[in-house]
């Protein structure tokens, strides 16, 4: 007998309360095996894709792509004994393609179709011959709606009065008996003549007009895109031509948009465009909406001060271009952003009392003896922050390593919430985008964020003469209420420090 089991959305971490699914990895039909990825889903902070927790065959995807649904809520439905044998009356829910249809016997004498007909008034369904097409047993065909050809009339016969305004579509249609096997017509119906001196185009303009084409013509505009009633009509008695489409795209393609939502924006993928196209609506979910909220609740918070240090880095770019060459680190990626990386390690070793968090609740301050080194990283998902765990026990090139890897796995959207969870201290590297600095604003339950800026080349007076040197600019935001002014001012010039001549880091080390 076939079983059937649904999967109910898990918290995939940190008591997540939603999620949305991203993409489906199986269809209805697809046979699956236990810890098969079966769904991705897109949480308030990551990507992340489910296992199935039953093996057999999908019968039912209970929520669609783009979807989010509550953690608890049913989103697959597998029959984990696909080989058994069915109960009579078959199994609800098994199939799950839409709503349960009462099938017509077919030797009953009755005829649905022709019986809701009839209770409506209407006239017996044609033959599936005169249909043109197969039907299915029992449902019989559906009658095509009555559609009339408008028609044109003006004053005295003359054409070039007037259009004449379409038939409303609530016109009053009877039964006739005009003609042998006719089902159906209608009566005339009077159709106002437009006002003397009326300009082409005027009919297809009234309010509830339907605009006139040509059946080319029509095909022409869903081919472009154009919509015609939005065409200004030239043709006889209002009727929209070839002409008057292509002029329309013409005057839509002129008008250039200040920002155009290509493929290089493929956050725009699930907006709304407005119909004039100058706008794109695109509802804030998951990690831009999780990013928002700790970005606003961080700093109206906690109170943040920023301090600043310009740097000589020639020293450490000198460093870099013998790392790159080293034997050790040619399989590694090598950045000034790794140096940095390390002096703000070296800086907390000397300065702990920066490396903790204000716990409102208890009214503690809440010191750590490890560090889970974050790095803001900007994906096409939003801004997200995950940390490289205990960072202070790896040496430089493990350390260059987690940093390669953190970053590949922020851009491929598959950071997992343990990945961006108790972060001690951030660096954002904005120079990377070629800023100089900024005010960054702490990452929640941190003390400290680190911005790195572009390194570029300017005169610099050393060792008494203007030289061309490396310079880069450093910017500490903290949070007020555990670090003061001194403090944070001498967590920077250690990380300065470091930077200007790395072999301080030996020293300190």
């Amino acid at each position: 007998m076939p079983s059937y089991q649904q999967f109910r959305l898990p918290d995939a971490g940190e008591g997540l309360t939603e999620a949305e699914i991203a993409a489906w990895h199986v269809a209805v039909g697809d046979t699956v095996a236990i810890n098969q990825t079966i769904v991705e889903i897109e949480t308030a902070k990551s990507l992340v894709d489910l296992p199935s927790p039953y093996a057999g065959v999908v019968t039912r995807l209970l929520v669609a792509e783009g979807e989010t649904v509550e953690v608890g809520t049913p989103i697959i439905e597998i029959d984990t004994d696909p080989t058994g044998s069915a109960p009579e009356g078959g199994a609800p829910g098994a199939t799950g393609v839409g709503p349960e249809v009462a099938v017509q016997d077919p030797t009953s004498d009755a005829q649905p179709v022709e019986a809701a007909a009839a209770a409506a008034g209407d006239a017996p369904a044609p033959d599936a011959e005169e249909a043109g097409g197969a039907v299915l047993v029992g449902y019989g065909t559906a009658a095509a709606p009555t559609r009339r050809r408008a028609r044109f009339t003006s004053a005295e016969g003359d054409p070039s009065a007037g259009a004449a305004a379409p038939a409303p579509a609530d016109a009053d249609v009877r039964p006739s008996t005009a003609g042998p096997g006719a089902s159906r017509s209608a009566d005339p119906v009077p159709v106002p003549a437009a006002a003397p001196g009326a300009a082409p185009g005027d009919a297809a303009l009234r309010p509830g007009a339907r605009a006139l084409a040509k059946p080319p013509v029509r095909k022409l505009a869903r081919d472009l895109g154009v919509d015609l009633e939005s065409v200004q009509p030239t043709g006889p008695g209002g009727i929209v031509t070839r002409e008057d489409v292509l002029a329309h795209q013409a005057a839509a393609e002129a008008r250039q948009l200040a920002t155009y939502p290509g493929d290089d924006q493929p956050w725009l993928a699930s907006g709304t465009v407005s119909p004039d196209g100058r706008q794109t609506r695109v509802p804030v979910k998951s990690v831009r909406k999780r990013t928002a909220e700790a970005m606003v609740a961080s700093a109206f918070t906690a109170p943040h001060v920023t301090v600043f240090h310009t740097v000589d880095v020639t020293r450490t770019m000198r460093l870099v271009a013998r790392l790159r060459e080293d034997r050790e680190f040619r399989d590694v990626r090598v950045t000034p952003l790794l140096i940095a990386a390390k002096a703000l390690l070296l800086a907390v070793r000397r300065h702990p009392d920066v490396n903790a968090s204000w716990d409102e609740a208890a009214q503690e301050i809440v010191y750590k003896h490890y560090v889970n080194l974050g790095i803001a990283a900007a994906t096409p998902r939003g801004l997200v922050v995950p940390n490289i765990k205990d960072a202070h026990r790896l040496g430089l090139r493990d350390l260059a390593l987690g940093l390669a890897d953190l970053t590949a796995t922020a851009r491929a959207g598959k950071t997992t919430p343990r990945d961006m969870s108790d972060g001690t201290i951030t660096i954002t590297n904005v120079g990377v985008f070629g800023i100089d600095t900024g005010t960054p604003i702490l990452n929640p339950g941190e003390a400290a964020i680190l911005a790195f800026g572009a390194i570029r080349e300017q005169p610099w007076v050393h060792k008494g003469k203007v030289k061309i040197r490396h310079v880069t600019q450093l910017a500490l935001s903290v949070d007020h209420r555990l670090v003061d002014g001194e403090l944070g001012s001498r967590v920077l010039a250690d990380v300065a420090a470091v930077l200007a001549d790395p072999a301080q880091a030996l020293v300190w080390g």
